[in-house]
């Protein structure tokens, strides 16, 4: 019971981590409306003339619920914490508590280079240490609920999920405005998994 316990334990403190970075994103949008006042400006420029931070802060929304929804699924699998799971699951916090930064630079200086590489950076770092608590779970027995927690189809859309944001920081360093579009390459990440399973069991 002590040790579901410190797995609950770690799961709230993520929760909250993943809590505060959400929340954070949203404070520079904030920001925007004292300084329309000053400026005598139309409240509708909150909008018009913001579309740059607007549309990373939505674009960094969706990736961390995504992400904390990987990583809810992955501790609905665990039963008891190691070492190395505690470990890279405080690596994934840190690259979620980081993210509000390369948002913030995102949003002021668009297809920059060092901007599109810095947050694709970091969202492949995230998806990486993600990936990572997969194959713990997958691997080791005294951590997972059951012997096929994991299942290949998950493993597999795990890793094309973190080699698709591999692609997204290759491509920022080239071409840093398609760089964020790149990003989109994980919707089709979980279909690709579907069929390399399919395609796995056919034979």
């Amino acid at each position: 019971m002590e040790r579901k316990k410190s797995v609950e334990r770690l799961v709230f403190f993520t929760d909250a981590v993943v809590a505060i970075a959400l929340t954070l994103l949203v404070l520079p949008l904030a920001d925007i409306v004292p300084e329309l006042v000053a400026k005598h400006a139309e409240p509708v420029e909150a909008i018009t003339k913001n579309f740059g931070p607007i549309f990373s802060f939505v674009l960094s929304f969706v990736v961390i619920a995504r992400m904390w929804w990987g990583h809810h699924r992955i501790f609905e699998e665990v039963r008891a914490y190691s070492t190395p799971l505690v470990y890279v699951n405080f690596l994934w916090i840190f690259t979620i508590a980081v993210l509000p930064f390369p948002t913030e630079i995102t949003g002021s200086f668009g297809a920059n280079r060092f901007a599109a590489m810095f947050y694709t950076g970091t969202i492949f770092a995230s998806s990486a240490a993600q990936s990572a608590m997969v194959l713990i779970v997958r691997r080791d027995r005294t951590v997972a609920m059951s012997a096929d927690s994991v299942t290949d189809r998950w493993l597999a859309g795990s890793l094309l999920a973190t080699l698709a944001m591999l692609n997204a920081f290759v491509v920022a360093a080239f071409k840093p405005a398609l760089g964020y579009y790149a990003l989109l390459l994980l919707i089709p990440a979980g279909w690709v998994a579907a069929w390399l399973t399919r395609r796995k069991g056919e034979s």
